[in-house]
């Protein structure tokens, strides 16, 4: 296969930081042998971001190349029954390259939204505003769901010829089971005993056991690379999203041969299970030939929380940078990305430039020589350039997102947090650090990354023009509805 239409694959792992990796952080006290072989072999980016600080936006913004923010979801995620957010007309990447004659597999955690069909007779509110209040459905109405109706406005829907996973995270949010396709495996029909560790009351399969999902998921992975390797005709994107190591991190949540795997307690052992996951997937390449032509691309949805309940065991999740997941702050948002694509990436290279997860749509298509249409890719810039060694920038500017909606814009050394003075986060005081959703008119924060990267030293009131400036530039790639 000739190395313009590689195989790609995509692994995504759920609040990984930027310190949970041993390459990125020699202090780690997780080891991750698989991803820090990636990076001597592949390429290591250092200043790569999110698109949000929380799940549902970053993978929106990864498969449409677009911020989520521009969609009805302005803060959180999705939680549950809610419906599909990537509109049906949308291009994605998947629907992308399997236009361009690519098999397309997704395994793992969907959180974007299904269309779950209703017993008859029955009246489910699915158009309430986003997101849903609470984390938890009503047991009266979960009840009202038929599970076995065809689900509707999934990854099949949007350009996956395979799919298997969860419709949320597997360990924290309901139903919890199995979807094969567009149906799913068993019949949740019991609730998740309160003694089940972690999660979301919610409706289960009888015989669910968190600990039991990623290695399903990185099974039905290695099975599809497998049998793809027999048709060597037909190159293949395989996206692969892990439950690990969101929240619940506790043992139970932890596969048995992974326990104590980490310096860093539950928590670390599921990062853990995520780079055997890394491995378990490089090894398939390996055994079947496909290596040399596959590109593969490993990251984190957005920032970590500092540990298990508080408990960091002295691990910097988020390395030295500030905040946690949910956060404005760069540690809600800087990722570990890890690139590699023998022949074309440089070994054991390092990338400085910025880029953002959702530039992956437009970098794929550069790849396979494909110009994105008007509606589709509208905030995606092409690292493909940064991958083949050459230095320009990538893009000149990068809009950041927290939880609570709050906006950041980053334009060289400098980063404005627009209309908030605190964390952006839930307000529920991770390290201290209590937030908000944005206060126009309030007092914001301006940061210059070169001299102060753990932004430390406000300059807002010392910089007026800077920011009118930044702001300006916000509200035009808000208005404009394309920021590229």
């Amino acid at each position: 296969m000739s190395n313009t239409r590689p195989n790609i694959v995509y692994i995504l792992a759920d609040d990984m930081g930027y310190g949970d990796v041993g390459c990125y952080n020699p202090q780690s006290k997780i080891p991750t042998p698989y991803m820090d072989r990636l990076a001597r072999e592949g390429m290591r980016f250092t200043d790569a971001h999110s698109p949000s600080a929380v799940c549902t936006p970053t993978r929106y913004g990864i498969l449409t190349g677009r911020y989520c923010w521009r969609t009805e979801l302005k803060a959180h995620v999705l939680f549950n029954y809610e419906l599909p957010l990537i509109e049906p007309e949308r291009m994605t990447v998947a629907s992308l390259l399997k236009n361009c004659g690519y098999h397309t597999g997704c395994f793992g955690k969907w959180h974007l939204g299904l269309g779950w069909g209703v017993k008859d007779g029955e009246v489910f509110d699915f158009d309430q505003p986003l997101p849903w209040p609470g984390g938890s459905p009503d047991p009266v109405e979960e009840d009202k769901i038929d599970f076995s109706k065809p689900i509707a406005g999934g990854p099949i829907e949007l350009g996956f010829d395979r799919f298997y996973g969860t419709s949320g995270c597997s360990t924290a949010q309901p139903p919890y089971c199995f979807i094969d396709q567009d149906q799913t495996v068993g019949i949740p029909s019991v609730q998740k005993p309160v003694e089940m560790a972690g999660g979301r009351r919610g409706l289960m399969v009888p015989d669910w056991d968190h600990k039991e999902a990623d290695p399903a998921f990185t099974e039905k992975a290695v099975a599809y690379i497998e049998e793809r390797a027999g048709d060597a005709d037909t190159p293949f994107f395989l996206y692969l999203a892990a439950s690990a190591p969101h929240e619940p991190c506790t043992v139970a949540c932890v596969p048995e041969f992974l326990r104590g795997a980490s310096e860093a307690g539950p928590r670390g052992d599921m990062v853990a299970l995520v780079d055997w996951m890394v491995g378990q997937v490089m090894d398939a390449l390996d055994r079947c030939g496909l290596a040399d032509d596959t590109l593969v691309i490993v990251t984190s949805d957005n920032g970590a929380l500092p540990g298990c309940n508080g408990h960091t065991y002295g691990h910097k999740s988020c390395g030295d940078w500030r905040g946690f997941k949910g956060f404005i702050w760069e540690g809600g948002h800087r990722e570990p990305f890890i690139a590699r694509w023998p022949g074309v990436v440089a070994p054991n290279s390092v990338c400085d430039a910025l880029v953002g997860l959702q530039d992956f749509m437009a970098t794929v298509a550069d790849i396979v020589g494909e110009t994105l249409p008007e509606d589709a890719g509208e905030d995606s810039a092409s690292f493909f350039p940064a991958l083949m060694g050459e230095t320009e920038p990538v893009r000149d500017d990068l809009i950041h997102h927290s939880c609570m909606g709050v906006f950041s814009i980053r334009r060289g050394d400098w980063k404005l947090i627009v209309d908030c003075d605190n964390s952006g986060d839930m307000g529920r005081g991770v390290d201290g650090c209590v937030g908000t959703g944005p206060v126009p008119g309030s007092r914001g924060q301006l940061y210059h990354m070169g001299d102060d990267p753990f932004e430390s030293y406000n300059q807002f009131g010392r910089e007026p023009g800077i920011v009118r400036e930044f702001r300006e530039m916000v509200e035009r790639y808000i208005a404009d509805g394309r920021s590229v």
